[in-house]
């Protein structure tokens, strides 16, 4: 199993950037996947999910209306748009999949098995 997060990058306030994740190893289709964020000195963040069944999707309140997250089954790969980015929005981001979703749309990081290696983002001027 392997996902493999790129697209980071040094933005200035107000830019955008796209995160990618490419998925290998196991049936992407029937997993939900999400982006997490782990700011320096903090605790690693829910940022946003989309689940396997009908692409339903949640949000931190922090990143509605800026993110925006889709996927590709094709491809294997989910997406982060990510508009109007702000310092707070420095971390490094992780991609993860779990096997929870349906009509279940999951936020907590312990329903994730799987995770890539992250890829950081720094919003600065």
């Amino acid at each position: 199993v392997q996902l493999v997060e790129s697209g980071g990058g040094l933005v200035q306030p107000g830019g955008a950037l796209r995160l990618s994740c490419i998925a290998s190893g196991f049936t992407f289709s029937m997993y939900s996947m999400a982006w997490f964020r782990q700011a320096p000195g903090k605790g690693r963040e829910f940022v946003c999910v989309i689940n396997y069944k009908e692409g339903g999707t949640d949000y931190a309140d922090s990143v509605k209306d800026r993110f925006t997250v889709s996927r590709d089954n094709a491809k294997n790969t989910v997406y982060l748009q990510m508009n109007s980015l702000k310092a707070d929005d420095t971390a490094v981001y992780y991609c993860a999949a779990s096997t929870v979703g349906g009509s279940l749309i999951p936020t907590s990081p312990t329903l994730y098995a799987y995770w890539g290696q992250g890829t950081q983002v720094t919003v600065s001027t």
